[in-house]
C-alpha cells in the first residue's frame, strides 16, 4: 500500500551512538552505555568503570564495538529523508565501519580528560559478542554518507564537554 501512495522508507540500523552536540548529550538512568559510564567514573560519580570480559578473541581481550558520533547519525537521517524512493524500503547499517575495544575507549577517555579512570575487570556478560562492527559500505554508496567525526577522541571530547557542562545531567542547571 505504501507504493500505491508514493511512500518510501529507509531504516537505519544504529550501532553505538556517542558524543554530544552542543548542549545536547546523553543523560538517562540507569546508564548502561560505556562512554557515559567512563566519564562518570572520571568525574567521581562512579567509583570505577567495569570491563566485562578480558578473554575475548580480540587484540587486547576486550569486546570491540563500532561507535558513531551523534552528529554523523543526524546527517545520515537527513540524507535518508532526502533519498527515499517511493515504493521502496531499504535497511542500512549506520556505523563508522571501525571498531574500538573497551580498553581503547578507556585509554581515549584518559587522554581526553587528562584523568586517571579507575577500572575493575569483571566476567563477561552472557550473550555479549566479541565484536560488533557495522558494514557501512552500503550507506556510503547509496546515500553518499561519510562520517565527519570518525575519531574516537572527538566523540569522547564532545561527550566530556557535555558531561562537565551538565554534571547532574538535565535534572540540574548547567555548571557555571
Amino acid at each position: 500500500e505504501a507504493a500505491a501512495h508514493g511512500l518510501g522508507a529507509i531504516s537505519l540500523r544504529y550501532f553505538n551512538v556517542a558524543g554530544a552536540s552542543g548542549p545536547c548529550g546523553e543523560d538517562h538512568e540507569p546508564e548502561t552505555h560505556l562512554i557515559p559510564n567512563i566519564l562518570r567514573a572520571a568525574q567521581g560519580r562512579l567509583t570505577h568503570v567495569s570491563i566485562f570480559g578480558t578473554d575475548y578473541p580480540t587484540p587486547d581481550g576486550t569486546a570491540v564495538r563500532d561507535y558513531i558520533h551523534v552528529e554523523d547519525l543526524a546527517l545520515a537521517h537527513q540524507l535518508a529523508l532526502e533519498k527515499t524512493t517511493p515504493g521502496e524500503h531499504r535497511i542500512l547499517n549506520l556505523g563508522n565501519g571501525n571498531g574500538f575495544s573497551v580498553r581503547e575507549v578507556i585509554e581515549a577517555a584518559r587522554r581526553v580528560t587528562g584523568l586517571e579512570i579507575p577500572v575493575v575487570e569483571a566476567p563477561r556478560r552472557e550473550g555479549d559478542p566479541p565484536m560488533l562492527v557495522a558494514a557501512s559500505a552500503k550507506i556510503r554508496a547509496e546515500l553518499g554518507w561519510e562520517p565527519k567525526h570518525p575519531e574516537l577522541d572527538s566523540m569522547i571530547a564532545d561527550a566530556w564537554e557535555f558531561a562537565t557542562a551538565r554534571p547532574g545531567g538535565y535534572s540540574e542547571p548547567p555548571a557555571a
